[in-house]
């Protein structure tokens, strides 16, 4: 099409095939809407592609090469020699389960009657999109339009990626061999996940972290686990400290950094990674002619229905305010078109998990024991650590520990969270648990099966009653002093 030509009509268009935006439109085409799914690149957005998938391959990798050191004391004999990591048949496994997943995507839009355009999409008016295919410009006239554009690494002036020496993370997923020496600028969770990972593959690993720690929107009780193995694995942790400028000389990276403690400070490693943040991806899509309101950071405001200033046209994931996760996307886009087709739906519970794939793994949902204070919540905690369950030592995983949060008049639980092996898995019975609104009692008198790691809810649920059985119950719990 030209310029000029004939709109073409539809239901609805969502702008952007991640996580959410793929499962509004399947959705919206389950609920009988004709549905436009515009994606520039490929199907499955950012995570799929180039972050949740790929780097979650990478860290399962590291971690099962990270393993063979310990086997003997389990009484596994490996033959004399060093074993290897193989960077490149790594990456055609990675490529692998992409192709995989891009393809089960792919068969599902078509499935449920969803018309999949490759293009860059620009709003044209409140009720028209253009999309850039190639050499060609199409129009679509739509009833309805979803933005889900995602977000892209957070990049300073100064740090400009080359994809050789200074990379982001979507860089680092791409490279062919294991860095001598990482320095990473950033402690957040995507820093410190990528830089276990390479830890235990055997790179030199200095991260730099501007705040007073790492994993700084972490509880600090929790971060702590991941402070004491990253220090295990030969890690440098280096906090209040920032990266002032950044130079490539003689095939390595000197970063410039400043803190108080050591004043100004030179670090020289063969790769850095930038992981400092993500913004929104909104400033090209021409919300001002569509008549969309941002807020000063780029972000979005919604209405828990998803919808914008422009009610017809709604917002879902890292465009939105909140964090940018790829689980809150998706459930915000089965609302959205929920919401279009006519269905009473709604974003209604702040029950929204987090889980970090670092070592070890730390996990929650609901308030911290900080949060539940202050919003005058009178609490009790009661933590049980790994080291007193059977499986976890069974495993050789007794790190870590479960903590449950609860409201010390009505024992209505408020926050549930876990360090240590497979937290990402046993977060789900917390999550539900918040939300059918359970007390702790619900979750004591719950039969778990044994021998199994879902057992440290089910005793950190007792110590806050006074009786756990495999730990000593103290005559106070810890919350009220």
């Amino acid at each position: 099409m030209v310029v000029g030509e004939v709109a073409v009509e539809t239901d609805v268009v969502v702008i952007g095939g991640g996580p959410g935006g793929y499962a509004a439109a399947i959705r919206l085409g389950q609920l009988g809407q004709s549905v436009v799914l515009i994606e520039k690149e490929v199907l499955g957005g950012v995570c799929l592609n180039r972050g949740c998938i790929p780097s979650k391959a990478l860290i399962h990798a590291a971690g099962e090469y990270h393993k063979l050191s310990s086997l003997n004391k389990l009484g596994i004999q490996l033959p004399t020699g060093k074993a290897t990591f193989h960077m490149p048949s790594w990456q055609s496994w990675k490529s692998s389960v992409v192709t995989q997943l891009n393809k089960g995507v792919d068969y599902l839009c078509q499935a449920n009657g969803v018309t999949v355009v490759k293009g860059t999409a620009t709003f044209l008016s409140s009720d028209r999109i253009g999309v850039e295919t190639g050499g060609d410009f199409e129009t679509y006239k739509f009833k309805h339009a979803i933005i889900a554009t995602g977000s892209r690494p957070l990049i300073p002036s100064f740090l400009k990626p080359d994809g050789e020496y200074i990379l982001d993370s979507t860089d680092m997923l791409a490279l062919e061999e294991v860095p001598q020496t990482l320095a990473i600028i950033g402690g957040g969770y995507i820093g410190m996940e990528l830089g276990m990972a390479l830890a235990k593959l055997g790179s030199q690993v200095t991260v730099i972290e501007a705040a007073e720690r790492i994993l700084p929107q972490t509880a600090a009780h929790l971060s702590r686990e991941v402070l004491k193995q990253a220090k295990q694995l030969g890690m440098t942790v280096k906090i209040t400290t920032k990266v002032e400028k950044a130079e490539v000389v003689d095939g390595r990276v000197t970063l410039t950094c400043t803190s108080e403690k050591n004043g100004s400070e030179s670090i020289t490693a063969h790769k850095a990674l930038i992981t400092i943040g993500r913004v929104p991806n909104t400033g090209e899509l021409g919300l001002a002619q569509a008549g969309v309101e941002m807020d000063e950071r780029g972000y979005i405001p919604v209405a828990p229905t998803g919808s914008t200033n422009k009610s017809h046209i709604y917002a879902i994931g890292d465009v939105t305010p909140g964090p940018a996760l790829a689980h809150r996307a998706a459930k915000q886009g089965i609302v959205a078109a929920e919401v279009i087709a006519g269905l009473p739906s709604s974003v209604d519970s702040p029950y929204v998990p987090y889980v970090i794939f670092t070592e070890p793994q730390i996990a929650g949902v609901g308030m911290t024991r900080e949060e539940a204070e202050l919003q005058g919540y009178k609490v009790k905690v009661a933590t049980f650590p790994y080291r007193a369950n059977g499986r976890a030592l069974a495993m050789d995983k007794g790190e870590g520990f479960a903590e449950v949060i609860v409201d010390q008049e009505s024992h209505l639980l408020l926050g549930m969270h876990v360090v240590g092996a497979d937290a990402s898995n046993l977060i789900g019975e917390g999550v539900l648990a918040l939300e059918l609104a359970a007390r702790v009692e619900d979750v004591a008198l719950t039969m778990h099966p044994h021998p199994t790691l879902s057992e440290v809810w089910l005793e950190a649920a007792e110590a806050v009653l006074g009786h756990a059985i495999h730990i000593v119950n103290k005559s106070k719990v810890a919350a009220n002093k």
